[in-house]
C-alpha cells in the first residue's frame, strides 16, 4: 500500500512505515558535537557559550572564524555519511542548539546560515541513503540542569519563561516549513532531555508545539522526550497523532565510574537481565500506549582498558539485542569525538590534541566533566560537602538525581569547570589564523581513527 501522507515516514500503530506501507526501523547514531558543541566530545570545560568567548579572546576575530568555520566544515561531511551506510545504518540524530538561528539579543530573528548548516548534514545523509533526525538539543533558556543545554547553571529556566518558550515554538514553525515533505527527514525531535523540575509545563507545551507545527507540517514525525531526562511519560498524557516517545537508555555499568558487567554498579548488581527490566521501564509508556519504541540515546563509555571495554561491548551487545527483540529504533550516543564514547575518534597524536592536552589532565584531576570524569581527586573537597548536606538538609532530594550528584552539579561541573574555561583559552593564545584554521581539521573523517570492535557491533547489529 501507499503511504497516504506522500513520501515521509509516518507512525502505524505501534511502528513506523515507510512510503510503501513496510515497517521501517531507525538504527543509527547521534552526531553530538557538531552544532550542539559538549564538552567531553571535544574537550573544553564548562558549556559551549563559555568555551566560545574564551577561543575568541584568545584567537581574535579571524582566529575564531576560520576556527569555527573549518570545524563546522570538516565534522561530518560526505564521508562521514558514507561510512555510517557502509555499516548498514539508517539514520542519524543531529543535536542542534538554537543559537545557530538565533541571537538572543535578537530573538526572533532567525539566521539563514543555521539552516544552511543543518541542510549540510540533512544533505549528506540523503546522499548516502541515511534518515536523519532533527533534535533540538539546546533551547533559550536552557531546558534541563546541565551542560549539554548550554546551562551555565544548574536552574532550567525555559520552563517558567514563556518567552523562551515562544521562541522555540516559532523556530520550529520555520524549521518545518524548511523541511516540509523532505522525504529523507524522519521526524522532529523538539527538545532534548527536558528537565521540567515542577511536571507542571511540559504536557501543555508539548500540545501547544505539536499544533504549531502541524499547522505547518502536517506530515512528519514527531519524536517526543519524556520529561527527567527522557526517562518519565507520566506527565505528558495520552499520545499525540503520528507521535514516538523517546526514551534515553543509558546503563549503569556504561557510566564512567561503572563496575564490571555483569556486577556491582553504584551499589546495584547488573546483568542482562537488570538491563532488560531498567529498558521495559523506561519504555512501558509505548507499549501501553501502543506506539513505536526509538531509544533516542544509549551508550558506554571506553576507559582504554581491553578487559573493561571488552565487558562494555558485551552490555552494548545485550542493549542491541533487546531493541531488535522489542522492535525497537535506536540511535547510539555518539559518532565522533576525542576517544571516550565515539564510534570515529581523534587520534591523541593531532596537534589538537597534543595543544590541550595539560587541559584533559587538569580537568580529569578535578573530575570537570560530568560525562567523563569521577571524582577521585576531589573526594577530599567533596566529602566535607556532601556530609554537611546530608546533615543539616535530610529531607532535601533535588531535581532531577538527589543530594550526592547535586552537590557534583554545582562543585565540579558549574564552580570548577567555569574557573577552567580560562586554561583552554589560554591553550590557543598566540596561535595565528591559519594555525587555528588547521587545528579544527583535526575532526576531518580523514584524520580520524574508527572505533573497530564498536563498529563492528553495529555492523552486526544493523
Amino acid at each position: 500500500m501507499t503511504n497516504a501522507r506522500g513520501q515521509v515516514i509516518q507512525v502505524d500503530g505501534d511502528r513506523l512505515v515507510g512510503p510503501d506501507g513496510g515497517t521501517v526501523v531507525l538504527r543509527g547514531t547521534g552526531l553530538g558535537g557538531w552544532l550542539n558543541m559538549e564538552n567531553f566530545i571535544t574537550g573544553f570545560p564548562g558549556t559551549e557559550s563559555q568555551q566560545r568567548r574564551a577561543l575568541r579572546a584568545a584567537l581574535g576575530e579571524e582566529g575564531y572564524d576560520r576556527f569555527s568555520g573549518r570545524f563546522l566544515d570538516d565534522f561530518f561531511t560526505d564521508a562521514d555519511a558514507q561510512y555510517l551506510a557502509s555499516l548498514g545504518l539508517n539514520c542519524v540524530r543531529i543535536p542542534f542548539s538554537y543559537r545557530h538561528f538565533e541571537d538572543d539579543m535578537r530573538p526572533g530573528e532567525l539566521k539563514a546560515e543555521g539552516f544552511c548548516r543543518l541542510d549540510q548534514a540533512v544533505d549528506a545523509c540523503a546522499r548516502a541513503g541515511i534518515h536523519s533526525i532533527l533534535d533540538l538539543h539546546a533551547v533559550p533558556g536552557a531546558q534541563n540542569q546541565h551542560w549539554h543545554s548550554d546551562n551555565p547553571t544548574h536552574w532550567a529556566h525555559f520552563w517558567t519563561h514563556r518567552h523562551f518558550q515562544d521562541r522555540v515554538v516559532g523556530l520550529w514553525e520555520a524549521l518545518a516549513e524548511h523541511y516540509r515533505g523532505n522525504p529523507w527527514v524522519a521526524g522532529y525531535n523538539p527538545v532534548n532531555e527536558p528537565g521540567d523540575a515542577v511536571g507542571e509545563a511540559i504536557g501543555p507545551f508539548y500540545r501547544r508545539l505539536e499544533a504549531a507545527i502541524r499547522a505547518v507540517d502536517p506530515d512528519h514525525v514527531l519524536f517526543l522526550d519524556g520529561n527527567r531526562y527522557s526517562t518519565q511519560f507520566d506527565q505528558l498524557g495520552d499520545p499525540l497523532p503520528n507521535t514516538v516517545y523517546t526514551a534515553h537508555d543509558y546503563a549503569l555499568p556504561g557510566f564512567v565510574d561503572g563496575g564490571p558487567y555483569p556486577g556491582v554498579s553504584r551499589g546495584r548488581f547488573v546483568d542482562r537481565g537488570v538491563v532488560e527490566q531498567t529498558f521495559l521501564e523506561r519504555t512501558a509508556y509505548m507499549r501501553e500506549t501502543g506506539t513505536p519504541i526509538w531509544v533516542g540515546e544509549f551508550g558506554p563509555v571506553y576507559t582504554g582498558d581491553p578487559a573493561r571495554d571488552a565487558q562494555r561491548y558485551q552490555l552494548l551487545r545485550d542493549q542491541l539485542e533487546l531493541y531488535r527483540e522489542h522492535g525497537a529504533s535506536w540511535a547510539l550516543w555518539t559518532y565522533k569525538d576525542i576517544g571516550l564514547q565515539g564510534l570515529v575518534t581523534v587520534p591523541p597524536t593531532s596537534p589538537y590534541l597534543e595543544r590541550i592536552a595539560p587541559v584533559l589532565a587538569k580537568k580529569a584531576r578535578l573530575g570537570v566533566d560530568s560525562w567523563g570524569s569521577t571524582d577521585a581527586g576531589v573526594r577530599d573537597v567533596l566529602a566535607p560537602i556532601e556530609e554537611l548536606v546530608a546533615r543539616e538538609f535530610p529531607d532535601f532530594q533535588p531535581y532531577p538525581w538527589g543530594q550526592q550528584r547535586w552537590v557534583h552539579g554545582i562543585v565540579r561541573h558549574v564552580l570548577l569547570a567555569e574557573a577552567m574555561v580560562g586554561d583552554f583559552g589560554a591553550a590557543f593564545t598566540g596561535v595565528p589564523p591559519a594555525e587555528a584554521e588547521e587545528l579544527a581539521g583535526a575532526f576531518a573523517f580523514d584524520r580520524c581513527v574508527v572505533r573497530e570492535p564498536l563498529a563492528q557491533l553495529l555492523r552486526d547489529s544493523a
